[in-house]
């Protein structure tokens, strides 16, 4: 995910002129939705409000903003994209730009602190080479990633994202009973034994939004085996994601199943949040 408190913090820090440009309004059709935003510097943006000669012509103001003590510290800009600047879009954007301030930066940070909570966990086993690929696959995207293995030396120095947090344990499980309802679960450790351990704990749950086992089909079965065998419910098999990936296309290189698996959360998520925001009579009737 885009971090603008921490780019934000480091420009404040050197001296480096900055605006803060956010999508305050947003009618019709429109390339962002309201609270989208980008923070402008002197060389190079961060964050974007839709692209386009929506985000040019607003950068250029924001640098002027900036740089300018002569200009105020706050602007409002009305944009009617179709007959002002010739988008097909057709909406009417209102953006708030602010010159970057100690002020600007509390705010942003609390801002991305309350995001963050609101966040769907992802609790994603091993750092093997799909477990790398996937990590680095879901850094930019709306996820708090937990990235569990009991092997340290396998994280890289660095997490691939500041949503990213390498946990390095020997019980797996616990961290499983702590999830909160509606996590994403993705299985891959170095283990069949411990994949099968891992899944077995998130079935029995039954609240995930997601459980993803890497393997094949023959792999499928042999957990389903072993887990009616233990006394597990038949009937939450098919929840079951095995091969992750696999729904939109097959392939076996890890970026490729990273990218394929990053897909299936974020639909699994659009989906539930959508069935969430639904009144229960709705979500009845469909099911009927």
């Amino acid at each position: 995910m885009t971090d603008l408190a921490s780019v934000l913090k480091g420009m404040l820090q050197r001296g480096e002129p900055a605006a803060l440009v956010t999508v305050a309004e947003a009618r019709g059709s429109t390339p962002r939705e309201p609270g989208a935003r980008m923070l402008v510097g002197a060389d190079a943006t961060v964050g974007t409000i839709g692209g386009g000669r929506l985000e040019w012509d607003a950068i250029s103001r924001a640098r002027m903003l900036a740089s300018d003590p002569a200009q105020p510290t706050e602007a409002t800009i009305e944009v009617p994209l179709g007959p002002a600047i010739g988008q097909c879009c057709g909406g009417h954007v209102t953006l708030r730009l602010e010159r970057a301030d100690p002020a600007v930066l509390t705010r942003i940070e609390a801002e991305e602190q309350a995001a963050s909570s609101r966040l769907t966990r992802v609790l994603l086993f091993g750092a093997g080479h799909v477990g790398k690929a996937i990590a680095t696959a879901l850094a930019p995207l709306p996820f708090d990633i937990q990235w569990i293995d009991e092997r340290p030396e396998e994280f890289p120095t660095r997490p691939p994202g500041d949503n990213v947090h390498p946990i390095v344990t020997s019980a797996p499980l616990d961290l499983i009973a702590e999830a909160p309802t509606g996590s994403c679960y993705l299985i891959l450790t170095h283990l069949h034994a411990l994949d099968f351990q891992i899944a077995e704990a998130v079935l029995r749950r039954a609240d995930f939004a997601y459980a993803g086992l890497i393997g094949s089909a023959t792999k499928r079965r042999r957990f389903e085996r072993t887990f009616t065998a233990h006394g597990g419910d038949p009937q939450i098999l098919s929840r079951l994601t095995c091969p992750i990936g696999s729904a939109l296309h097959r392939d076996k290189r890890p970026t490729v199943i990273a990218a394929l698996v990053a897909a299936e959360l974020l639909i699994t998520v659009a989906i539930a949040s959508k069935e969430a925001e639904e009144p229960a009579d709705a979500r009845l009737e469909v099911k009927l």
